[in-house]
Parts: C-alpha cells; structure tokens; sequence
C-alpha cells in the first residue's frame, strides 16, 4: 500500500462508516467498552495539552493551527479560552460537525474557523501548530515530510501526538489488538520517538515537554517542541 493509498483510506473512510464510529467516541452518548477506552485516552491527550497551554497563561494572544481537528475536541475549547484557532480536518464530515459543535458551543461560527484540508496543502503562520492522533495513519517516511510541513507554519511552538514504536505495542499491533474488532479500519502505524525528535530538531526545534496516555486501548506519545 502506498502513501497515496493512505490518505485516500483516510479521507473516504471518516467520511462514511468511521465518521459515525468517531463522532459518537468522540461525544459524551452512549458507546461500548472499546470505545469508551478509546475516548477516555483520547480526551486525556487533550487535557494534557490544554494543561500545558493554559499553564502559560496567554492563550488570548495565540494563533493556533489545529491540524486534524475531528470535531473539534481541542479547537473549542482553545476558543473557548480565547485563542484564535483554524481548525482543520482532511474529512468534509468531520469539519462539518466540528463547525456544529462550535456553534452550539461557542454561539457563532467565527472562532474556531473550520476547513477542509490536509496537511500538506496547510499555509499560512501561526504562533502554534498542533496536530493529534493524525500521524497514526501514515508510515515514517510520510509522517516527517508532515512534520517538517506543520514545522515550518510553526512561529513559535509544535505540539504533535503518535502510537510510539515500543515492543508491547509492536506485539499488540501484530496480533490484531491495537485496534480490536471493526474499528480496525485504516492502517496503524507506529512511529519510534527519536525519530519524531530528530526531524523535529532538523527543522530548528528543540524538545520542551512529553507526555504519554496509555489506556487499554488507547496509546499516545505526546510533544511539544519550541524554535531554538
């Protein structure tokens, strides 16, 4: 399978069955105990990150690119907060409900500002760029051009998430338990975190703070890199 295969995979699979799959993981409905797990971790990873970025207190004076959104677990909140948020998504379903959400939320569709997008047609500059559970589906190769992409509409600071390639997870992965049952629907790829490091540091990043959530089922390194 190639790239190209992948973000095809990617794109028309969180357009149809996985839309609806994720969008109930990633609501407060009713869900079963795999799912449940997953939007635990998940929500985990986003607290963290919203922890790190409150504890400097000036969220109101940010521009925030936040690439592969979802539906917008971390984009509203950052609103909320009063950062200036773009949010985007390369599934057309998925920015739809994120800009639904919002405005319930947040009473307007200004803030975040939602658009469909992958990430290698991202421009533009913005104080932060974070980019979560997104290089997963891509192999190394793919996810350090990503890397080097959301580095350089970075002014400031990085903050990206990945499976990390451990032993435990590369036995998990082989016998079918990364992603049990039906939602094991795209590829899984596990990423080592000295090479996420290194191309972050070859594109004039140093490491600040990591993190790591690990639930049953859900797994994530988590990084944050600022411009040396």
């Amino acid at each position: 399978m190639n790239v190209a295969d992948d973000k095809t995979i990617v794109r028309e699979y969180f357009n149809s069955t996985g839309f609806d799959r994720w969008k109930r993981i990633y609501g407060d409905g009713e869900v079963n105990k795999v799912q449940l797990d997953i939007r635990t971790g998940h929500q985990q990873t986003v607290d963290t990150v919203l922890g790190w970025l409150k504890a400097d207190n000036n969220l109101a004076e940010l521009s925030i690119c936040d690439a592969g959104c979802g539906v917008g677990s971390l984009s509203i909140p950052l609103a909320v907060d009063g950062a200036k948020v773009y949010a985007t998504d390369i599934s057309e379903k998925m920015v739809e409900e994120g800009r639904d959400r919002a405005k319930q939320t947040l009473g307007n569709d200004e803030n975040p500002t939602f658009a469909v997008q992958d990430l290698e047609s991202l421009s533009g500059s913005y104080h932060t760029v974070i980019c979560l559970d997104v290089l997963i589906h891509y192999p190394q190769e793919k996810a350090d051009e990503m890397i080097s992409h959301l580095c350089s509409l970075a002014q400031s600071r990085i903050i990206l998430s990945f499976a990390p390639k451990t032993c435990a997870l590369s036995i998990l992965k082989k016998i079918g338990s990364f992603f049990p049952g039906p939602s094991k629907a795209t590829r899984a790829y596990l990423h080592r975190e000295a090479d996420v490091v290194r191309i972050l540091e070859s594109n004039g990043f140093s490491l600040e703070r990591r993190a790591m959530t690990k639930t049953r089922f859900y797994f994530s390194r988590l990084l944050e890199a600022t411009r040396k």
